[in-house]
């Protein structure tokens, strides 16, 4: 794109979810679609973190939700309890999938083995660790669409994760089962080390297409926000380098 494209304008806010650490607002927008919206609250971190992240995983097929800049008028924000919390600036939309409930232990063995390894993958190279799940516990942040008996994919907000521990991922990531066919399999991992690096190709768009109030952590965007795109680049073009491939099985 030679310029962003116009935020989407929110027409309704709904309610505000009562889960997740950001607890994003259900909205309706100007296309009348629904999307959970994170705003104000969120911080610009979490916001560029999505956005990366979205663009990255829809170049590289995930299953992951339509999304889109998002904004509300300063009149509808102020209508709303703890509208403040969305705020009037540009945000981060993320179509409402519907028919969907979170992904449960039940229904793991239902994804098939390479969108596992996709996910998995995926989560390594982006330094997501909010992938969780054990017969306990855990948050997975993955959707069941129980129509089409397909995974969706959501939550980046904590990507890019300056103290991600390969370690820790490898033992309680939700499809962990799939580090050996990937991790200590030369051919997959060639293959995926192309597939990611072809998948950097839409990194320029994204940074061209960022809204300017998420790269400040003020209003008055005098203070830079607390996220590198030249460090997060550097990190994911490691994908190419053989040690982003030890990984404790």
């Amino acid at each position: 794109m030679s310029k962003m494209t116009a935020p989407l304008s929110i027409v309704e806010i709904l309610e505000r979810s009562t889960q997740g650490v950001t607890r994003p607002f259900l909205c309706r927008c100007e296309d009348d679609r629904l999307y959970y919206v994170k705003g104000r609250g969120a911080g610009p971190r979490s916001l560029l973190c999505e956005w990366f992240a979205g663009h990255l995983a829809s170049k590289l097929g995930l299953p992951v939700p339509e999304f889109a800049i998002v904004q509300a008028p300063q009149e509808l924000v102020d209508l709303f309890p703890e509208g403040r919390d969305l705020g009037s600036a540009p945000a981060f939309g993320s179509a409402v999938f519907e028919h969907t409930q979170e992904l449960s232990k039940a229904h793991v063995d239902e994804v098939p083995a390479p969108v596992q390894r996709d996910v998995l993958v995926f989560d390594r190279w982006i330094r997501n660790a909010d992938r969780t799940l054990t017969t306990v516990s855990g948050n997975p942040n993955l959707l069941w669409n129980t129509d089409a008996n397909e995974l969706v994919v959501i939550d980046h907000n904590v990507a890019f994760d300056p103290d991600f521990s390969a370690r820790l991922f490898s033992e309680t990531h939700v499809f962990s089962v799939q580090i050996p066919s990937v991790f200590q399999d030369l051919v997959e991992q060639a293959q995926y080390g192309e597939r990611l690096h072809e998948a950097l190709a839409v990194w320029p768009e994204a940074c061209q297409n960022a809204p300017s109030e998420w790269w400040f952590a003020d209003e008055e965007q005098t203070v830079p926000a607390d996220f590198d795109p030249d460090a997060v680049l550097a990190l994911l073009n490691r994908c190419m380098n053989e040690d982003f491939w030890r990984l404790a099985p």
